[in-house]
């Protein structure tokens, strides 16, 4: 039997992971909600708006109906923006038949904006405590992948049997990936680290030089660790992949639409405008506002995180926000 796996979201994540699983000979199709996407999308067989010149191979099939991905596949690898988590896996359940053991993995990075929860519990509530569930993060571009350059992820499950199933799946001589059994690690790794990427952007975009932004990254992921032990996460996860890695990536590369979004604030423009040019989701927006939360609920330290929240959500011009980082009073690293 040919080895089969849905993915949820046809934006450039999505779309990057369907055509590496096609091209890895599993049958594939991939889901948008945008009816007239799917029909652009089946026109071209390529993702012309998010990843151009990547024709798909004929094992990889587009619908917009989670009629067609529960009928075609158990394994469900979900790519939708953390806003829409909830509701699509809701949406899909309905027609998930009685006693069906799906497969639930997911490559979205954030918290449920609703209630800051993790979404691994977005997923036990929807299907169970015992479904097989997988977190996909790490530093990863998706044109890269899509361009066949190498690239490194990790892959997290509770139950390792399952990480090493979607391991054999994805694994390619382009695409390594290594497993890991903190889901809780590389789940907060994957939704702070774009908060960072923002404030790192800022940093730039108001002419600071490389000094302040590798400051920003060594303090950011103190920050990163801090709430991801809080939570249950392990202190060796967010020095890998899922967590330094990552963190690396988006703050230094012009590719993270999180580092440009702040590029660009940090360069004077309106927060409305930067989300305009930018014209793609954005998760590190709605991560400031939740990892804000989260800090006050457990009171964490997180001076990076708040005054990044600040910037976003109460007006405060970037430049204030530097200087109350840099006016912080005097203390040992750790």
């Amino acid at each position: 039997m040919k080895k089969k796996i849905a993915i949820l979201g046809a934006g450039s994540w999505g779309t990057a992971i369907a055509l590496l699983a096609a091209r890895n000979g599993c049958q594939t199709m991939l889901w948008s909600h945008n009816a007239n996407h799917v029909s652009t999308l089946s026109l071209d067989r390529e993702n012309k708006r998010y990843l151009p010149e990547n024709q798909f191979p004929s094992n990889l099939y587009i619908t917009n109906d989670l009629k067609d991905i529960a009928a075609f596949s158990n394994m469900i690898l979900v790519c939708v923006p953390s806003h829409a988590f909830k509701n699509t896996l809701l949406a899909l359940h309905t027609f998930i038949k009685p006693n069906e053991v799906i497969k639930i993995a997911w490559a979205t990075k954030g918290f449920n904006p609703d209630d800051g929860c993790l979404l691994h519990e977005i997923v036990d509530n929807i299907f169970g405590k015992g479904t097989p569930a997988a977190i996909l993060s790490g530093p990863t571009f998706a044109n890269e992948v899509a361009t066949k350059l190498p690239t490194a992820i990790t892959i997290a499950s509770s139950q390792l049997e399952f990480a090493t199933y979607l391991s054999t799946l994805l694994h390619s001589e382009i695409f390594r990936t290594y497993t890991s059994c903190d889901v809780i690690g590389v789940e907060v790794g994957g939704a702070v680290k774009n908060v960072l990427a923002i404030a790192a952007g800022i940093a730039d975009g108001l002419g600071f030089g490389a000094n302040t932004r590798a400051a920003l990254i060594t303090r950011g992921l103190n920050e990163i660790i801090k709430l991801g032990v809080k939570l249950g996460g392990k202190t060796e996860t967010f020095m890998g992949l899922a967590g330094l890695g990552d963190l690396i990536l988006t703050c230094t590369d012009n590719q993270s639409r999180n580092r440009r979004f702040g590029l660009a604030l940090g360069l004077g423009k309106d927060i409305t405008i930067a989300k305009k040019e930018i014209g793609q989701e954005i998760e590190g927006i709605s991560a400031a506002k939740e990892t804000y939360l989260l800090a006050k609920k457990y009171k964490i330290d997180m001076p990076i995180a708040e005054q990044t929240y600040k910037v976003l959500y109460e007006n405060m011009p970037p430049l204030t926000a530097v200087q109350n980082l840099l006016g912080r009073e005097q203390k040992a690293e750790s």
